[in-house]
């Protein structure tokens, strides 16, 4: 009774405001909680056994385990950089003007991933990650997120948490599917997090384009 009556609140609540505010809706309610930088450290719960997400509980992959990736492509020596097109849902990987990595990504759906110029100010193997609202059905508590990299600038401070990181929870790459972050299959964001630096700088760009049926 209790969920049906919050889920009416939270109704009635998008009905009652203005046009301009209602997209903005969803990203207030179901954002990732924050961190913060100053204490941040690596975790991983060998004991967790199950996940949520969208308010569904699954089991925790049992066959998973860490290893740093291998730098497969060649010479990493060079100048890199990362970019993030939203529209197409790839990241781009670059040395200078060579392109090391092409892969499909997830990006923000309840949350929108921001755009700009950002660099990478921590890497961080395995955490926890949860926030979400249970009323909208957004609700994550995900142990054991691998292969993270958190990314900032002025506008987007590091508290905010976004971050590359490896996806367990869904297969769906090439539409967005998370709070803002950059989902990866575990097997490339591995590679990414193995081939990035400390201070590599990101653009992100574009917008993704929902196609309507019919």
């Amino acid at each position: 009774m209790k969920t049906q009556l919050k889920i009416l609140f939270f109704i009635f609540l998008f009905l009652s405001l203005p046009v301009a505010l209602k997209p903005y809706f969803p990203k207030f309610f179901s954002k990732q909680s924050a961190i913060n930088p100053n204490t941040i450290t690596e975790s991983y719960d060998p004991n967790a056994k199950t996940a949520i997400f969208n308010n569904k509980t699954f089991p925790l992959p049992n066959n998973f385990t860490f290893k740093k990736a291998a730098n497969i492509l060649g010479d990493t020596s060079g100048y890199k950089r990362i970019e993030v097109d939203l529209t197409a849902q790839r990241l781009y990987a670059y040395e200078g003007d060579k392109l090391v990595y092409n892969f499909l990504i997830s990006s923000g759906k309840w949350g929108r991933t921001p755009t700009g110029t950002f660099k990478i100010w921590t890497k961080i193997r395995s955490q926890k990650m949860s926030g979400g609202s249970k009323a909208l059905g957004t609700y994550y508590y995900l142990p054991n997120v691998p292969y993270i990299m958190f990314y900032y600038n002025e506008k987007v401070p590091k508290h905010i948490g976004y971050s590359f990181h490896g996806t367990y929870w869904h297969n769906n790459f090439g539409v967005p599917m998370s709070h803002g972050c950059i989902n990866m299959k575990t097997p490339e964001a591995a590679q990414i997090f193995s081939w990035a630096e400390v201070g590599t700088p990101v653009t992100i760009y574009g917008k993704y384009q929902t196609v309507l049926p019919g």
